[in-house]
């Protein structure tokens, strides 16, 4: 007999993600179907994306398409997050590639030590 336990890890939105993917989802109506694909992910456990270094905390940097601009994922949205456990995940930011080139470490550190 083999028994498999369903563990959800809790995906939690820091205020500067839900004001960011607010300001986001007025000029890309899609946003919210393009990013739950990451967020279900995540709530199974899978920790995808690019480690960043030079930070005192586990935090990554992934891709995600962005459906209002069909470009493939090099124009679509990055999300920040924080492995705060390992059932626990703290979205920290969102941006548009398109719109911003990257985030500093000081944006992520501010972002981390404001949740």
């Amino acid at each position: 007999m083999t028994w498999t336990a369903n563990i959800m890890v809790e995906v939690r939105f820091t205020q500067a993600f839900k004001r960011r993917l607010k300001a986001l989802s007025k000029r890309y109506r899609q946003i919210q179907q393009d990013i739950q694909p990451i967020i279900d992910e995540l709530q199974n456990g899978q920790f995808i994306g690019d480690q960043i270094s030079g930070t005192d905390f586990t935090v990554f940097k992934v891709r995600a398409k962005n459906s209002d601009i069909p470009t493939g994922k090099s124009g679509g949205y990055r999300l920040i997050y924080q492995l705060v456990s390992p059932l626990c995940v703290l979205l920290l930011l969102i941006y548009a590639k398109s719109e911003q080139t990257d985030v500093s470490l000081e944006e992520i550190d501010d972002a981390i030590n404001k949740a």
